[in-house]
Parts: C-alpha cells; structure tokens; sequence
C-alpha cells in the first residue's frame, strides 16, 4: 500500500496499525536524520522514539497528504528543539557586564541566575502582545513556527518577525537592567 493509502485507512478507523506500518516504513529514515544532527546514536534513537509518539498525537490533529517530507520536517525540527535545549536558551549577558557584575566568579553564581531570570520575566512583560506570545510558545512550550502560526493567526513570516524582534527586545531590555543593577 502506498502512504496515502494507509493515512486514508488512518484517517477513517483511527486504527494505529495502518500508522505502525507507516512508521516502520520510515524508521531508518528517521534515525539517519536525527544522526545527521544528534550524532549520537543512543540519543538518535530516543530522539526516533520521541518522534514516533509525537506523529502519532499530531497526525489526530492534522490531515496529513504526504507523509514522507511532514515526518522529515518533525523529525528535523524535534532535532533542531533538542539541540537548542542542550546549548541553553537563557539570553547571555555579555562577558563584561559578568565581570563587573561579580569580582569572584562562582561565588554569587545562584544570585546571577535568579537575577537574570527576574530582569528575564520583567522584559518578558514589557514586550509587545505578539511578540510575548510568540516567544513564549517558541522558548517556554517549544513549539514550532509552524505550530505558533496555526495557533496565533499569524502567517509564519509574521511569527518568525515576532520571535526575532522579541528576542532583540528581551536582550536589550536585560542587558539595560544589568547596566542599571550594576551602576546602583
């Protein structure tokens, strides 16, 4: 059977055996993507797994009409999110703001990370409608653009203007706060 075929007997008995046989079809596929970006095969295959139970709650959501590039493009996606959650998402002040912040590095480490969360929440509240929201669904629920376009309204180049601008905003918002915290 070809893919459509299957999603179409999906799609009307919701019986996941016709998306078990899709799935094992796409297994290897699956795995070479998330190698491409993990580059560590035990983490690949969670990352396969991850991916698995994800298109089986989203393909309820969504029609789907060609399955093979909509999983490359979860998969690719689930990879990118798990690499930007191991690189970090806080916004990172400058190494001279750090350093005229704490003269012994280490030593008020937890009292930096609650007050650049804090400035973080306040800059949060000072953006925009659309851009709080945008970046909130982004970096806090971690969806993707796509996601954030069907939910908000908003077409994708809207969404990815919101985040971006956002982002510039809370990064300036913050580092003026450190500036301000660091005169007092």
């Amino acid at each position: 059977m070809t893919d459509q075929e299957l999603l179409a007997r999906y799609y009307s008995d919701h019986n996941t055996e016709w998306l078990g046989h899709l799935l094992q079809r796409y297994t290897l596929l699956l795995l070479g993507v998330c190698m491409k970006y993990i580059r560590n095969e035990e983490e690949a295959r969670d990352c396969v797994q991850q991916i698995f139970v994800k298109v089986i709650t989203e393909l309820s959501k969504y029609r789907v009409e060609y399955f093979k590039s909509w999983i490359y493009t979860i998969a690719r996606n689930h990879c990118l999110m798990k690499l930007r959650d191991q690189h970090g998402r806080q916004t990172q002040l400058s190494d001279s703001l750090l350093s005229a912040w704490d003269e012994e590095p280490g030593k008020n480490r937890h009292w930096e990370k609650e007050q650049l969360l804090q400035w973080m929440s306040q800059a949060l509240e000072e953006l925009g409608n659309e851009q709080k929201l945008c970046v909130t669904l982004f970096y806090l629920e971690k969806r993707t653009y796509q996601e954030i376009a069907s939910a908000t309204g908003y077409t994708l180049m809207q969404v990815k203007s919101y985040i971006q601008n956002g982002k510039r905003n809370l990064k300036l918002s913050i580092e003026k706060k450190a500036r301000e915290g660091i005169q007092k």
